[in-house]
């Protein structure tokens, strides 16, 4: 079948575009990676729900989809960045939308083996407009602003949702759950309540 969607297409048609391809019971992956191709980033479009925090990147919910996705816009300040994480049995498919962001992808440790460095697979620069895709079978990666004097901005979807992931420590492969959460849903702040066992975002602002 040929795909009839224009080469280029708007903030308003990128968010129509993605619910409605979520509208049926199977999605493709390689569409939906189309489809977030065709939007070349305006900054006006996606202002709103910028938040930055100097301790730690911000995730800020867009749609939740319907139970099906969800979409964000996260934020880094300077040489912010995450903790190596996984994506629990889910599909994650990042858009850079200002800055750039830079990805170190690892294997899995293995659970046999004594705890000894995570072996580190490849360094990909995701730049204004690139596409990234990853999920648990590909492995695992951390992601963070290398920048000392420019911000990112990147538009994020995961499917199925999830709300806790496993973080892991680069020099033992030692794993912790950690429970994620947002900075604002709709534009609007959410001042989560934090416990000592959470963490908002997967965040590491070491340099």
């Amino acid at each position: 079948m040929t795909d009839s969607r224009p080469a280029h297409c708007t903030w308003r048609e990128l968010l129509d575009g993605i619910s409605e391809l979520f509208s049926h019971d199977e999605v493709d992956v390689d569409e939906l990676r189309r489809l977030m191709s065709s939007y070349k980033s305006v900054d006006a479009d996606w202002q709103e729900y910028v938040n930055f925090d100097k301790y730690r990147y911000t995730r800020n919910l867009l749609d939740k989809g319907n139970g099906k996705y969800n979409l964000m816009i996260l934020c880094w300040s300077e040489n912010q960045r995450s903790n190596i994480h996984d994506h629990p049995n889910a599909h994650c498919m990042v858009k850079m939308l200002d800055g750039s962001l830079q990805e170190t992808a690892y294997a899995w440790p293995s659970e046999n083996s004594p705890q000894v460095e995570m072996h580190k697979t490849g360094i990909n620069s995701v730049d204004r407009d690139d596409v990234a895709y990853i999920n648990d079978s590909i492995g695992l990666h951390a992601m963070g602003n290398a920048s000392n004097t420019q911000k990112a901005v990147s538009l994020h979807l995961y499917c199925p949702p999830y709300d806790k992931c496993s973080t892991f420590d680069r020099l033992t492969g030692k794993t912790q759950q950690c429970t994620v959460t947002f900075w604002s849903i709709n534009g609007v702040r959410t001042n989560p309540i934090r416990k000592p066992q959470e963490i908002t975002s997967i965040t590491d602002t070491r340099n």
